[in-house]
C-alpha cells in the first residue's frame, strides 16, 4: 500500500485566502472524493497536488506533497478532455510520447499502446485519429489509457463526467472502478455529484470556501452530515433525485 499526502496547503490572492490549510491523503487501491460547491477550491487543490503552476497573482504557502514510498507517479484527468490533447497529434503519437518519457520505445511501445487502448475499451482504429475526431467519452477513456501508459500510482479525476451524457458517464466511472481494482490505483475523485460519491468513493472530504469542513465516509456523510456545507449538498442532491424520480414516473405513465 502506498500513500500520497498533501499537507497544509494554503493559497492566497493578496490578502484574500483561497485555500486554508487543506490536507488530504490518497491511498492506492482506494477512491477518495473531494466534494463542495462551485468555487470552493476543489480544482485548485487538484492542480497543486499534480504539480501544475498557479495562475499569476496567486501565492502558495505550505502544501508539501509527500509519497510514502519514494515519488509516486500521478496522472490527471481533467473536466474538458479536449483541452488536454495537442490537436496536431494523433492518439498514437500521444501514447508513444508518454511511453518514451519512461524510456519505452519501438515494438514494446506499440504493444503497450494497443494493450492500454483495449483495456479502456477503445478500438485500435482510434490510434491514428485526432482529438476533434473523437467524442468526449472516448477522450476521457484515452486520458485513462495515457494514465496506464504513464504507469501512474495515483489518478486525479477532476469532474471526469461533467461534459458527458448519462451512458458515457457510467462507462467512464465503471472503467475507473475497474482500473482501481486491476492496477491498485489511488484516485482523487473531484465531483459535485453525491450520487457518484455514494457509489464509488471509499472516503470523502467536504471543502467549503477553501477549507476542509468534514472528513468522513460516504455512508456517514449521508446518514449524519456534520457540516452546513455537507447538509446543503445533500439537500440539493435529494431535491434533484426527487425531480428525476418524478420525471421517470411521468415517462413510465
Amino acid at each position: 500500500m502506498t500513500t500520497l499526502t498533501l499537507d497544509a496547503l494554503s493559497v492566497h490572492q493578496g490578502a484574500r485566502c483561497l485555500l486554508d490549510q487543506v490536507s488530504l491523503t490518497l491511498t492506492t487501491g482506494r477512491v477518495h472524493a473531494l466534494v463542495g460547491p462551485s468555487g470552493a477550491g476543489k480544482s485548485m487543490t487538484a492542480a497543486v497536488l499534480s504539480g501544475l503552476p498557479l495562475a499569476t497573482g496567486l501565492a502558495r504557502r505550505g502544501g508539501e506533497v509527500h509519497g510514502a514510498n519514494g515519488t509516486p507517479r500521478l496522472a490527471h484527468v481533467v473536466q474538458n478532455p479536449r483541452t488536454a490533447f495537442n490537436p496536431l497529434m494523433t492518439m498514437r503519437r500521444h501514447g508513444l510520447e508518454t511511453l518514451a518519457a519512461r524510456g519505452i520505445r519501438g515494438c514494446e511501445a506499440e504493444a503497450s499502446l494497443l494493450a492500454a487502448l483495449a483495456e479502456v475499451g477503445l478500438e485500435t482504429v482510434v490510434a491514428p485519429r485526432y482529438a476533434f475526431e473523437l467524442s468526449g467519452g472516448m477522450l476521457q477513456r484515452m486520458m485513462l489509457a495515457l494514465a496506464l501508459l504513464q504507469g501512474a500510482d495515483f489518478l486525479i479525476a477532476d469532474e471526469p463526467t461533467s461534459d458527458l451524457d448519462a451512458p458515457a458517464q457510467q462507462r467512464v466511472l465503471a472503467l475507473i472502478e475497474r482500473l482501481v481494482k486491476r492496477h491498485d490505483l489511488g484516485v482523487l475523485l473531484i465531483t459535485h455529484d453525491l450520487g457518484i460519491v455514494s457509489r464509488y468513493a471509499d472516503t470523502v472530504q467536504v471543502i467549503d470556501a477553501g477549507r476542509i469542513v468534514e472528513s468522513t465516509t460516504p455512508a456517514a456523510l449521508f446518514q449524519a452530515p456534520d457540516s452546513a456545507a455537507a447538509r446543503a449538498l445533500l439537500a440539493a442532491h435529494r431535491a434533484l433525485s426527487d425531480v428525476y424520480r418524478a420525471r421517470a414516473g411521468v415517462d413510465e405513465g
